[in-house]
This record gives structure tokens, C-alpha cells and sequence, in this order.
């Protein structure tokens, strides 16, 4: 299998906006190994062109998601620069194919994570602070129709992120405890709680530093680390806008137009 060429087809699909049938049926010998290389084949080619990384994501860290697609544990994606939506600025609706908006927390990183070994003692202490945010997932893949090696290989099916303007000290959080409620055009649409994330946000990062840890791969110093979604996520349209709210967090919200 050509990594490059599959990366290359989901970066098309992605400039033009249009989706493409499903790679695990295409190649059907393709590994989850495989997805890896692909996810990494097409992040290549963007720092070639000048982005950069600013940071990583966790999927799948609920019980519910990792059923649904039959595995037991999350995968990862790389975030951008050029994904970084700051709070109070509009989204454009016709820059993505299906997008789906997620509240989670994002870790902001005081000192590099490596693998192995990482605990989630080492998370707290290597986190700088706390920032309510959202993931906008969007699938390169048609309808959504997607196996686990489809998403990884499509960047874990992420696309924006958007970070509130308020960070918290993690130090005297119990993050498995902070509650949260997601609204859509003014609306509750869900709530949960941080032990949804894996039992601890804190140990979803824990696993992404050790699971990077066995390609050499380190979660820098600086680095942004969304730990992976309280609830399932919501479908966006132009026009609607949606808040999310951690009890002692605060809250971020953001608009599609």
C-alpha cells in the first residue's frame, strides 16, 4: 500500500469538499498500523507546505464509541495550526463536508510527555492549565460510513478546534467529577461528566503519551491536548451555535455560518 497516495487522496477530498467511499473497503487488507502511517503520510505533507502542529486529539474514549466500532481503546489525530478557531469567531459551514461538534477539555502542556510509563500523576504535573473547548470532527469518508482504520487514517476525522479564552489550574481538579452541559441554538441537547473520558480526562492523556511513546513520539511542551468528548456529538448547520459549560470551567461557544 501506498501511504502517500492514500493521504493524498483524503487531503483532495478535504480542499474540495467532497467526500470519498470508504478506504477500508477499498483496501481491505489495511491494518490499523496501516491507518497510522496513512494519518502520518498526510500530516507530513501539510507541515511540508508550511503548517505546523500544535497539538494532538483523543477519540473513542468512551465505552459507548469503542462498542460501537468494536475496539478497546481510543485513537489520536494531530491538530494544526491552520484548524485553531479562537472563541467569539465565526466557523464558515461550507468549509467542511459533515461536520459534528464535540465539547471537551482541552490539556495545556508545561512540560513534555513521553511513553512509556506515563501516569496520570505525571499528566497533572505536566499540565499548565485547563481551557473549556470544542472538536469539530468532519469525515472525509462518505456519510460517515466509517470502520476505526477510516477514521484514523482520516486524522481521526478531525478538523477544528475551538478553544475558550478562560484556563483553569489543574491542580485542585477532580476531573472525573467536573460535570458538563451542551446547548445547541440556546437549547440542553446533553450532559456529562469527566469520568465519561476514560474514567479522567487525565488518563486519556496519559494513554496518548504512551501510545506516541512506541513510535518515539513525544507530546511537547506547549502542545494542545484534547482529552476526548463527554458526550456524543452534535450535527452542524449554518446558523447554529453551541455552547458548552463545565461546572468551575467556565464555558465556549461557537457559530457556524
Amino acid at each position: 500500500m501506498d501511504y502517500e497516495e492514500v493521504a493524498k487522496k483524503l487531503l483532495k477530498s478535504e480542499a474540495n469538499k467532497v467526500p470519498i467511499g470508504q478506504l477500508t473497503e477499498e483496501y481491505s487488507d489495511m491494518t490499523i498500523e496501516d491507518a497510522y502511517h496513512i494519518q502520518l503520510a498526510g500530516i507530513n505533507i501539510k507541515l511540508s507546505q508550511g503548517h505546523k502542529i500544535i497539538g494532538k486529539k483523543i477519540g473513542l474514549t468512551s465505552r459507548g464509541m469503542q462498542k460501537l466500532l468494536g475496539v478497546n481503546e481510543p485513537d489520536y489525530g494531530h491538530l494544526l495550526d491552520n484548524m485553531l478557531v479562537l472563541e467569539g469567531d465565526t466557523l464558515d459551514r461550507r468549509e467542511l463536508i459533515a461536520p459534528k461538534v464535540e465539547g471537551e477539555l482541552a490539556f495545556i502542556l508545561n512540560e513534555t510527555l513521553k511513553g512509556p510509563g506515563v501516569t496520570i500523576a505525571d499528566v497533572y504535573r505536566a499540565t499548565e492549565g485547563i481551557v473549556p473547548a470544542f472538536e469539530i470532527v468532519d469525515s472525509r469518508i462518505k456519510d460517515w460510513k466509517i470502520k476505526l482504520a477510516d477514521t484514523i487514517a482520516d486524522n481521526g476525522s478531525s478538523a477544528r478546534l475551538v478553544l475558550g479564552s478562560k484556563m483553569i489550574p489543574i491542580k485542585n481538579l477532580d476531573l472525573k467529577l467536573i460535570g458538563m452541559m451542551f446547548e445547541k441554538n440556546g437549547q440542553m441537547v446533553s450532559s456529562g461528566v469527566g469520568a465519561e473520558v476514560l474514567g479522567n480526562p487525565a488518563a486519556a492523556v496519559a494513554w496518548l503519551a504512551n501510545k506516541l511513546g512506541t513510535f518515539d513520539i513525544a507530546l511537547e511542551k506547549g502542545e494542545i491536548v484534547l482529552a476526548g468528548a463527554f458526550t456524543a456529538a452534535e450535527k452542524a448547520e449554518e446558523g447554529d451555535i453551541f455552547t458548552v459549560s463545565f461546572n468551575g470551567l467556565g464555558s465556549v461557544s461557537v457559530k457556524f455560518v
